[in-house]
């Protein structure tokens, strides 16, 4: 039957790697076209014995050929949206139109758009001054201020901006990566991958649990067996993170520990801060969370007055 269908297929997939019916449609066409002698697919096709003309994108060319037989046309990595467009304005005005579908070859995989984003990350750490000129050092306030954009985003309940704001976490990672001597973006992966899954035997092997508290439990002792009987109570508590969840995390790691009550008590303006922390974990609350709140609720209080214009 006449018609022309045009073949897409994701820069993210392997070339080659087709779905049947893709494979299916390019045996049975009279006719495979593409419009650049280096479309990723031609040495494939023509492996598999499938010959391709490669001829210059021309959506009255399409239609004609289209009207005598069936065409594949092998778009390029943006999908030849507008040459499709354009084909389509032909048709409308065209007595008796060919049929045209759009097939997808390949689909991309959960994940595959990172793989842009690394992408991009290389090309900025290579042709862009700025980016050339970054290290660990000059980033770690980028991280910071983007991880507290995310927390500021979701207590502000706007989750319609958190992809965006994650997002631009996730970019600070892969710079990181990016820029580093000694390991790649894999290597982040694996290791992350290594370690959730060997924290989550419950999951991943045959260890069972009732309940989320016993899987803290578990992880706590993985991790206190992967760090050696040697390691602090401490370890790995970042000592730069706000004052206040720092007490609190310390708080939290002391008492399971089983630290005596009598180690919590200090002395001072400090000690003070440091007894309504503990005051609240008691209560179930975040003391981060709490202050965070009372300086959202000062700032509009102050906002407030500023619209109205009224004098202190």
């Amino acid at each position: 039957m006449p018609g022309l269908i045009f073949l897409a297929t994701s820069p993210r997939v392997a070339p080659g790697q087709l779905t049947w019916p893709a494979w299916e449609t390019l045996r049975s066409a009279g006719r495979v076209l593409a419009g650049a002698a280096d479309h990723p697919q031609l040495p494939y096709l023509r492996a598999a014995g499938i010959e391709v003309e490669v001829t210059a994108p021309d959506a009255a060319a399409l239609v004609r050929a289209a009207a005598g037989g069936s065409v594949v046309w092998l778009a390029g990595a943006d999908g030849d949206e507008a040459l499709m467009r354009q084909v389509g304005s032909i048709l409308v005005n065209t007595a008796d139109p060919p049929e045209i579908e759009a097939l997808h070859g390949t689909y991309d995989l959960p994940g595959a758009r990172v793989l842009d984003l690394i992408t991009v990350t290389e090309t900025l750490r290579r042709e862009c001054p700025w980016d050339r000129e970054q290290t660990h050092e000059s980033l770690a306030p980028y991280l910071l201020e983007e991880a507290y954009e995310v927390v500021d985003t979701i207590e502000g309940g706007d989750l319609d901006a958190l992809r965006e704001e994650l997002g631009d976490v996730l970019m600070q990672v892969t710079f990181h990566a990016e820029i580093a001597e000694d390991f790649s973006v894999d290597d982040v992966a694996e290791g992350i991958v290594a370690k959730l899954v060997r924290r989550h035997p419950h999951v991943f092997g045959e260890v069972t649990v009732a309940d989320a508290e016993e899987v803290n439990a578990n992880w706590d002792a993985i991790k206190s067996a992967e760090r050696g009987e040697e390691a602090s109570i401490f370890t790995g508590v970042p000592m730069g993170q706000p004052a206040l969840s720092l007490a609190a995390k310390l708080q939290r790691r002391a008492e399971k520990a089983g630290a005596p009550e009598g180690l919590f008590a200090d002395d001072g303006t400090g000690a003070e801060l440091f007894a309504v922390v503990a005051r609240l974990r008691e209560e179930g609350r975040d003391p981060e969370a709490e202050l965070r709140a009372a300086a959202r609720r000062f700032r509009d209080r102050v906002r407030a007055w500023e619209d109205s214009g009224e004098e202190g």
